[in-house]
């Protein structure tokens, strides 16, 4: 690692294939936890390239424990995470309300790391149970319309990094991942990220495959659509710029949409807007992002089309049913 460490600290960058070796040596427990965390601090003074970004995911992808959902054609929403915005649960309850829509939701998390609540923390805590068998996945996927992909369980690898991670408390590259290696390489994606940069980063890498995809970020630093403020993102390969008022919304205030303190709170709030009992701006942001995803997956249909499809599936209670439904299935 010290000649790496020495390459990176002089401006220079890593091929897709270097950086592939670099992150499959992390994975094998080749590197000290010390070493390991001087690598990912570089990332965080400068920017990652998109060759490097490419290498850490095709290392990623090969290491990991693939699960067979394609016939399902499922969608994944995901966040890189790593904004400090600590907003509740937006994009697992989005996930819910698209299910509750028809589509099938492959939804691929993790525990927080720099957030108090994740959506491994959530699911969890509600009592579902993580698995990798593609046998539960499939009959979650049959009967509900959704299955969650607990990230450390797929990539196993990971486990070296999880705690420089946790130590750390702060987003590093590995949150650029996060949405890159769903384990059921899903066709059609909504992706959350947390900088203009990284937006750019992964058009270059989409368009680099058949996916369907939107990809966004809200340009007062959230990886959601938060209607706080404009929302920048790349739908069919271009680049968008909408208010909340163009998508149909009103603006609202950075404190309607924060989460709880602690993964109770946060599952609180969590299971009120399911229920129907959320405030009109957490129902309005979860919509929002729902809207992008059913977007997402009809590309023909009207962003107004897509906002009432949304609203239906939550106010009607389905949504809620398909969270009632995977609860239940749980051993």
């Amino acid at each position: 690692m010290r000649h790496i460490l020495d390459y990176l600290i002089e401006y220079k960058t890593l091929s897709r294939a270097e950086a592939g070796e670099v992150l499959t040596n992390i994975a094998r427990g080749v590197y000290s936890d010390s070493e390991i965390a001087a690598f990912v601090t570089i990332y965080m003074m400068r920017s990652i390239t998109v060759e490097e970004l490419s290498g850490f995911r095709d290392a990623l992808l090969n290491l990991c424990i693939r699960t067979d959902l394609a016939d399902f054609d499922p969608v994944d929403l995901c966040g890189t995470g790593g904004d400090g915005k600590n907003t509740f649960n937006i994009s697992t309850l989005s996930s819910f309300i698209v299910a509750g829509a028809g589509i099938r939701v492959a939804k691929h998390g993790n525990y927080g790391v720099s957030s108090v609540c994740g959506s491994s923390n959530i699911l969890e805590h509600f009592g579902y149970k993580f698995s990798a068998d593609n046998g539960k996945l499939r009959s979650e996927m049959e009967t509900c319309g959704l299955c969650f992909l607990h990230a450390p369980l797929f990539n196993p690898a990971m486990k070296n990094v999880a705690p420089v991670r946790k130590a750390l408390k702060i987003k590093t590259f590995f949150n650029m991942l996060g949405p890159l290696v769903n384990p059921a390489t899903p066709r059609r994606q909504l992706i959350g990220v947390y900088s203009l940069d990284l937006l750019r980063l992964y058009m270059y890498l989409c368009q680099q495959t058949d996916k369907q995809y939107i990809i966004l970020h809200s340009l007062d630093g959230y990886d959601e659509v938060s209607l706080t403020g404009d929302i920048k993102y790349v739908l069919g390969g271009s680049e968008q710029l909408s208010s909340p008022e163009e998508l149909g919304f009103e603006k609202l205030d950075p404190a309607d949409i924060a989460g709880g303190n602690t993964v109770k709170e946060a599952a609180g709030i969590f299971i009120s807007i399911l229920r129907g009992e959320g405030s009109h701006a957490q129902n309005q942001v979860v919509i929002a992002n729902s809207q992008m995803a059913l977007k997402c997956c009809h590309p023909d249909a009207s962003m107004e089309d897509c906002r009432l499809m949304a609203a239906e599936s939550l106010q009607s209670g389905r949504a809620l049913g398909v969270f009632n439904k995977l609860i239940r299935m749980q051993p």
